[in-house]
């Protein structure tokens, strides 16, 4: 088996910050992280790079796909937050008043468009939610602390999670291979020179790559729970805690 598979952390709520891609090649079960793209992609712009990817499969985003209510949060988020929320992994609330054109929403139904069916099989999309998959895939606690607070601890964050993507190499569920050319991302030598917008691309980045394991995962049909449905909006989330082998750690 072969799927082009893609992840993409969206910038959908804000014009201010960057959107970012992970892209990887699902081989006879290992997962090969390709290429990392971080720029400040207009939708517009993002939809005409999707269109031309070949051989794509499967693509799962962190961001609301599917928003039909006019206020309060999605059904999907409040179970989600009920089952995550006491380990720091709630959700915010997606609705058509506050974002009444999201770009996510766009962004979803031209993928439907090209084919890329929700909670597909063939050719598919899903919307995930990195917080609590990474609870699952990695055995947490509670959620990591890496996108808030001063520089120091966001580092430190982000170093906690490249350390724990590392170990994805030896997942006894989905092994994940990194090109050469793309570790620096995960270096924590690297991550402690990082401030400002580099720091937060490197963060955009991270999330990008849970997002791509994440799609690999779904691919795979590894366990996963279904918050909500593709009427009311839902979020994909793997289950089976400890899917990251943390030996080496």
């Amino acid at each position: 088996m072969k799927l082009q598979l893609l992840g993409v952390d969206l910038a959908w709520r804000s014009d201010r910050n960057p959107t970012a891609l992970a892209s990887g090649e699902l081989v006879d079960g290992v997962l090969r992280l390709q290429t990392i793209d971080v720029a400040l992609f207009p939708v517009n712009q993002l939809m005409k790079h999707l269109s031309g990817l070949e051989g794509l499969s499967g693509v799962a985003i962190d961001a609301s796909l599917i928003i039909p209510n006019p206020h309060g949060q999605r059904p999907c988020e409040k179970a989600l937050s009920r089952v995550y929320g006491s380990r720091g992994a709630a959700c915010h609330a997606s609705n058509t008043r506050l974002y009444p054109q999201a770009d996510s929403v766009a962004l979803s139904r031209h993928l439907s468009r090209e084919g890329f069916q929700h909670l597909g099989q063939a050719k598919w999309q899903i919307e995930c939610y990195p917080h609590p998959a990474m609870i699952e895939v990695f055995g947490l606690d509670r959620r990591l602390l890496y996108k808030k607070g001063p520089v120091v601890q966001k580092r430190a964050g982000q170093k906690q999670l490249a350390e724990l993507i590392g170990c994805l190499t030896s997942s006894p569920v989905l092994p994940l291979e990194i090109d050469p050319v793309l570790r620096r991302y995960f270096d924590p030598t690297e991550i402690d020179q990082l401030t400002g917008r580099s720091l937060k691309s490197n963060e955009d980045a991270l999330d990008a790559v849970i997002c791509l394991y994440i799609a690999g995962l779904y691919a795979l049909n590894t366990p996963g729970l279904v918050f909500g449905d593709v009427e009311a909006g839902y979020i994909w989330v793997p289950q089976g805690s400890k899917l990251a082998d943390q030996s080496a750690l």
